[in-house]
């Protein structure tokens, strides 16, 4: 009988953050590869004895791919971990798309995202009534390319929440990026390692982001997130749970 891999999300770094689903597939797995690079290595520490564990990092796909088929051959379970959801920059499409060719069985357990480990960070809401209702993620365009459509300097022109994820290397263009249609003056934040131990926070606006970047020595391994969201003081409350607002499970009081 032939053996399934399943793509995990390894969540952000802090092992408590992994899903339930998540913790019982590492638990059971006869082969774990793990994105070394960026999971958290204690994240597998429910491994099982005897489970051979693999860092992909030094592997290229074809590597992967072979390990992958040799174990699911075996009748074994594999357990791909990518960090934060597997869904945004996991690279698993090349993956899924070489399983289903050789008719290799897989499955998809989401994970919590890096993003929301930032914001939990950054104390804040993503999506503020009356501030910001629109969450872009994105990347700068670097070794991968993007459709010119999307980049920062076009999506800046919605004023909406931006999280960028595998920028901060090069947080000098992203800031003058998004400065072509959001003020000098809008609050930005950079967070690396978040829920890691070592987790560390930047907080200012986009006309001095970078050089607080520069000075706390952040190179990789960080989220920056532009937007009003994180510097207003007076938040207007949503409709959900004023008084004088009826839905279907709540009766307006006035």
């Amino acid at each position: 009988m032939m053996g399934k891999v399943v793509f995990i999300g390894g969540g952000p770094g802090n092992p408590e953050l992994l899903t339930l689903k998540a913790f019982n597939t590492i638990k059971k797995a006869d082969v774990i590869i793990y994105a070394g690079s960026l999971v958290n290595r204690d994240v597998l520490n429910c491994a099982k004895d005897g489970a051979e564990i693999h860092n992909s990092a030094s592997m290229n796909l074809d590597e992967i791919l072979e390990v992958m088929e040799k174990e699911t051959k075996n009748g074994g379970l594999v357990a791909r971990v990518h960090t934060g959801d597997p869904a945004i920059y996991g690279a698993i499409g090349e993956q899924i798309e070489r399983l289903k060719a050789k008719g290799i069985p897989f499955e998809i357990v989401p994970g919590v995202s890096s993003l929301f480990a930032t914001a939990a960070a950054l104390e804040t809401e993503l999506t503020l009534p009356e501030v910001s209702q629109t969450v872009i993620i994105t990347r700068p365009k670097g070794r991968t390319p993007k459709p010119s459509p999307e980049s920062i300097s076009k999506l800046a022109e919605h004023h909406a929440t931006m999280c960028i994820f595998l920028g901060v290397h090069m947080i000098d263009e992203v800031a003058e990026e998004l400065k072509t249609h959001y003020p000098p003056e809008t609050p930005a934040a950079v967070v690396q390692r978040a829920s890691w131990p070592d987790e560390k926070v930047v907080k200012g606006t986009l006309e001095d982001i970078a050089n607080k970047v520069k000075k706390s020595g952040i190179k990789k391994t960080a989220i920056i997130v532009v937007g009003n969201v994180l510097g207003t003081s007076r938040i207007t409350p949503s409709k959900l749970y004023d008084a004088s607002f009826t839905h279907e499970y709540r009766q307006s009081k006035n």
